[in-house]
């Protein structure tokens, strides 16, 4: 019997609190000396393998250049690993001797092993008390689950999609060696030991606050590709705040968790919130690559459609950042939805990439991003009918290509060509070549320069909004549709200045402030009575 209790103190998985209940008070998990020993080797250990890991092909170069590569040096690269793997050893053997010495673990690991032979509402519920390491979490819910038939998703078609060829099976090596080792890490630094060892312990003090005090329900998701997902869901509809009824499915940025992340955002404005982790973010396991984000996030949406009882139209989708991926996934796929909005996003990855490594790694850079991380948003969003709000943050550090010492250029934040490209798509023609260098000269402008273009073609907000409605009550109002095929180029321009100020609006901020509860709104819609004013 301690035997057994020894080996699964030994494999058992990190304890970090006892959350506050009905019957008791929250504590935070205190290991002792022998324990906390063994697990800080441990840590080090793992972090210096993923940090080798990450730079492995600069590793590898100085390795070679020092004669590393021969039967002498092979050698002594084996002893320094057999060393380590011996090192790692005794600091497991200790971890498990400490945890088999403290009472708070062992009464923790018995609920974890009961709840794992018995997956009981009871023994989740006791279960649901601690805070600890997310893989020993039991599956809440899995794809299928409720006998849901996979649907098939819309993928965008690529134009530019990579041919295999031997001619380019050495760039294609390469290119996969460079995502795979730094390049994925670069995009998605959340995914790294780095940031994850980081921010460990303000994620589960986070965490604990989410479920104590909004009483929200942490669950995993078992995906259709076998990636298990980690949840916070905070229901809000008992609450009288008709706010409460509807959904926000938030979807994080690259170093983005939901206990620290945009969720605060529809939480401060008293929304119902589904938040979750990116693949390989904190608890999530799996890999933040293209087709590992659609499947984590379509699970995120049929566990809230069928485990949680919302319906479509019920749900909105929240997005910060490179989360705008995913959020625009869902916007193609689930036409039926609320809204989307949409702050501090890009249309392409593509520019933003190219625009960080030297100039001379150009072509290199499109042909890895088109090959393995092809996050092409405004491709995504544009095949979404419903409305959209697009957020833009004035001083956006992260997501414009032109800088000089007095700051960013607003007219090379990449939201303004999500933006175009939105437009163009919805309204042809209006959004034409008689327009376009309108609306990018007011996309260069703060909304004080903004007003004075607003004056300067005399745009009549009222007058606009009658020309819209009058077309939606005599033609269909789907996308693109073909209002302004009559207009001339001084009704177009006003029409373009008119929609641009609807589906765009301003931030006075850097990338990474939270977003005011205030600036978080269902976005502009013609039907709508209460319509709002740019001037």
């Amino acid at each position: 019997m301690a035997l057994t209790a020894f080996w699964h103190c030994l494999r058992g998985p990190k304890l970090y609190r006892q959350l506050r209940n009905n019957e008791g008070q929250p504590k935070v998990y205190q290991a002792n000396f022998i324990e906390a020993t063994g697990d800080r080797f441990i840590s080090v250990i793992r972090f210096c393998m993923s940090f080798t890991y990450w730079t492995s092909p600069f590793v590898l170069g100085v390795l070679y250049r020092r004669g590393y590569f021969s039967t002498e040096g092979l050698v002594s690269i084996g002893k320094f690993m057999f060393s380590i793997g011996v090192i790692y050893t005794v600091a497991y053997i200790t971890r498990g001797v400490g945890r088999f010495n403290n009472a708070d673990y062992i009464t923790f690991l018995s609920i974890l092993t009961a709840t794992q032979r018995s997956l009981t509402q009871q023994n989740k519920r006791m279960l649901a008390r601690y805070d600890f390491e997310f893989w020993a979490w039991p599956v809440d819910w899995y794809m299928g689950e409720n006998g849901e038939v996979k649907k098939i998703h819309q993928q965008i078609p690529r134009s530019k999609q990579v041919e295999f060829s031997l001619i380019n099976l050495p760039l294609k090596i390469l290119s996969y060696a460079a995502v795979h080792t730094f390049g994925r890490r670069m995009l998605y630094p959340g995914a790294t030991a780095l940031i994850n060892s980081l921010v460990g312990p303000v994620l589960s003090q986070n965490r604990a606050s989410l479920i104590e005090e909004k009483k929200g329900q942490r669950a995993k998701l078992l995906t259709a590709d076998g990636n298990k997902i980690d949840t916070m869901f905070v229901d809000r509809r008992h609450t009288g705040n008709q706010n409460g009824k509807t959904l926000i499915v938030c979807c994080e940025g690259n170093a983005g968790f939901y206990e620290i992340g945009c969720t605060v955002t529809p939480l401060d404005g008293g929304y119902s919130v589904l938040g979750w982790n990116h693949p390989g973010f904190s608890g999530s396991t799996g890999i933040p690559m293209p087709s590992q984000e659609q499947n984590a996030v379509d699970a995120v949406m049929q566990y809230a459609i069928n485990r949680l009882g919302f319906t479509p139209d019920n749900i909105a989708v929240f997005a910060w950042s490179i989360g705008g991926y995913t959020a625009s996934w869902v916007a193609m796929n689930y036409p039926d939805l609320k809204y989307t909005v949409i702050d501090a996003t890009f249309d392409d990855v593509v520019p933003l990439a190219q625009a960080r490594m030297p100039e001379y790694f150009e072509n290199f850079v499109e042909f890895t991003v088109r090959s393995y991380l092809d996050l092409d948003i405004a491709a995504q969003l544009i095949r979404y009918s419903g409305p959209i709000l697009l957020i833009r943050r004035t001083r956006d550090e992260m997501i414009t290509t032109k800088s000089d010492p007095t700051g960013v250029k607003l007219y090379s934040n990449r939201g303004n060509y999500l933006l175009i490209k939105l437009l163009q798509f919805r309204y042809p023609h209006i959004v034409d070549d008689s327009t376009l260098a309108l609306l990018a000269d007011w996309l260069a402008r703060l909304k004080p320069q903004q007003e004075d273009l607003w004056q300067i073609h005399e745009v009549d907000e009222d007058e606009c909004l009658a020309k819209i409605r009058s077309y939606i009550q005599s033609e269909s109002d789907t996308f693109p549709c073909n209002i302004g095929e009559e207009y001339s180029v001084e009704d177009k321009k006003k029409m373009v200045l008119y929609l641009a100020s609807r589906y765009m609006i301003d931030f006075d901020s850097t990338h990474c402030n939270p977003l005011p509860a205030s600036l978080f709104k269902k976005p502009w819609s013609p039907d709508s009575e209460d319509q709002p004013k740019f001037l």
